[in-house]
């Protein structure tokens, strides 16, 4: 992952095959941006299936029951915006009813710019496009590829960080701390 603009407004999808990293349209789309982030900081994404892949489509995902029948139970009012929809963006879904998305959302294999105007875009791959491109396609997936884990970047720490806080926080041997007695 190289350095981000704004760590804070990224995502960092983790798959089996490898790590998405999606930045947000956070001037777009607040809201959905805010809670997708609440979400991700929740724990919510992790272990939920790609129910519906279409080749040339989209891959949608974020519904608990693996159905695209569910969501986390808060529906967000619809932020339509001018960002068009296509290769990697990623956007809410929702029912009939404009504001009816909540947690489950897609990423455009190709342009859909049919859904323009109609969908909230919230955010854009920008590292990561090919494990994407690898997910399982169906409708409903057999035996569905699934999310790991979804974080917010800027909560993430990198492993020689978490290695240098270990360090430090190790508390001294008692032959050290007679020592320093002395």
């Amino acid at each position: 992952m190289g350095d981000l603009k704004d760590p804070e407004n990224t995502l960092v999808l983790e798959l089996e095959a490898g790590n998405v990293v999606i930045e947000l349209y956070t001037d777009s789309a607040p809201n959905h941006c805010a809670r997708i982030k609440e979400l991700a900081r929740e724990k919510f994404y992790d272990n939920i299936v790609f129910h519906r892949v279409i080749e040339g489509f989209m891959a949608q995902t974020g519904c608990p029951d693996g159905r695209g029948t569910g969501g986390s139970g808060q529906n967000l009012k619809a932020e339509f915006n001018d960002r068009p929809h296509k290769r990697g963006v990623a956007s809410m879904a929702r029912s009939q009813m404009p504001d009816s998305a909540d947690s489950q959302f897609f990423i455009c294999f190709e342009d859909a710019s049919f859904l323009d105007g109609q969908y909230t875009a919230w955010g854009e791959v920008i590292e990561g496009m090919e494990h994407v491109d690898g997910l399982k396609r169906g409708e409903p997936v057999e035996s569905p590829d699934k999310i790991v884990s979804l974080r917010v970047a800027a909560d993430l720490k990198s492993p020689a960080k978490k290695a240098s806080k270990a360090k430090k926080a190790k508390p001294k041997s008692k032959k050290a701390k007679k020592k320093s007695a002395k």
